[in-house]
C-alpha cells in the first residue's frame, strides 16, 4: 500500500538533506498519514481510510458527505 491519502492523493516530496558541510543527499518527505475509521450515515456504513491530519481537519470541518461531493470521490 502506498503511502498517500486515501481521499486527497498527497503523496511524499522528494529533497535534500543538507549537512553542516552543505553536502546534498536525496530524501522523501513523507505526509502525515493517520489510519481512520468513518461512519457515512446516507450509506449507513463504516469505511477505513488512510487520511492526512490536514484531510481530517478538513473533514472535521465540512463532513465527510460534503468533502466528498466538493472533490467528486465515490466510496
Amino acid at each position: 500500500m502506498a503511502r498517500q491519502c486515501s481521499l486527497t492523493n498527497v503523496k511524499g516530496l522528494v529533497g535534500n538533506s543538507v549537512s553542516h558541510s552543505q553536502r546534498k543527499t536525496k530524501r522523501v518527505q513523507q505526509p502525515n498519514l493517520i489510519k481512520k475509521r468513518i461512519f457515512i450515515p446516507e450509506e449507513n456504513r463504516t469505511v477505513t481510510l488512510r487520511l492526512t491530519a490536514r484531510a481530517l481537519r478538513t473533514l472535521n470541518k465540512k463532513g465527510i458527505h460534503q468533502f466528498l461531493k466538493e472533490n467528486g470521490i465515490k466510496v
